[in-house]
């Protein structure tokens, strides 16, 4: 965020300077900021146990088993939180997920476990749901926001305070890689 502002700053006064309005561009002597972005973690099979373990712990008890759905998407899809969220039913058919990643546009077949179709399978919907885990009456970034505080309280009672929903990204990523996946289609699968 610094480094983005400096941009910002720099090309104002680049602007102001060339325009006239001041007589020097004095953001051009300012060095950029030091960063250190500290790369996420995949999360491992005991943290994933845990995590799922305290679904039915969980004390919303009518959310419960939207949560585990939705952990087991997250960690089976390799969609972002916003994908997920606004997920429509009819996208799930045979096994497979098919949609067009938010971010990217991009079209993406992923198969998916029987575990996550038999749990998305198993959410109380109305007869009319278009989808799994939102009304689509809301903006989505509500929703997001909603299943984010879910899960920061399942992570909590899980005991893994440090996990946050890319880190099923991660996951998912991770293990393609390990199980020989070429890289271009672990590309393509995560949009």
């Amino acid at each position: 965020a610094a480094l983005k502002k400096l941009e910002r700053l720099r090309a104002f006064l680049r602007f102001a300077h060339d325009s006239g309005w001041v007589a020097d561009n004095c953001a051009r002597k300012i060095k950029n900021p030091k960063i250190t972005q500290s790369p996420t973690m995949p999360l491992n099979k005991a943290e994933i146990t845990k995590i799922l373990g305290a679904c039915f712990d969980y004390p919303d008890r009518a959310n419960a088993l939207r949560l585990r759905a939705l952990v087991l998407l997250l960690r089976y899809s390799g969609l972002r939180i916003r994908d997920s969220v606004t997920l429509r039913c009819d996208r799930v058919q045979k096994g497979k997920l098919f949609l067009y990643t938010a971010k990217t546009g991009t079209a993406v077949w992923c198969p998916l476990p029987a575990a996550v179709t038999d749990a998305l399978g198993a959410i109380p919907l109305a007869s009319d749901a278009q989808y799994f885990f939102w009304t689509g009456a809301s903006e989505p970034k509500s929703c997001v926001g909603d299943w984010q505080r879910s899960l920061r309280r399942l992570f909590k009672l899980a005991g893994v305070p440090d996990a946050h929903a890319h880190r099923f990204r991660d996951t998912f990523a991770v293990e393609l890689l390990l199980a020989g996946v070429p890289l271009e289609r672990v590309s393509i699968l995560l949009g």
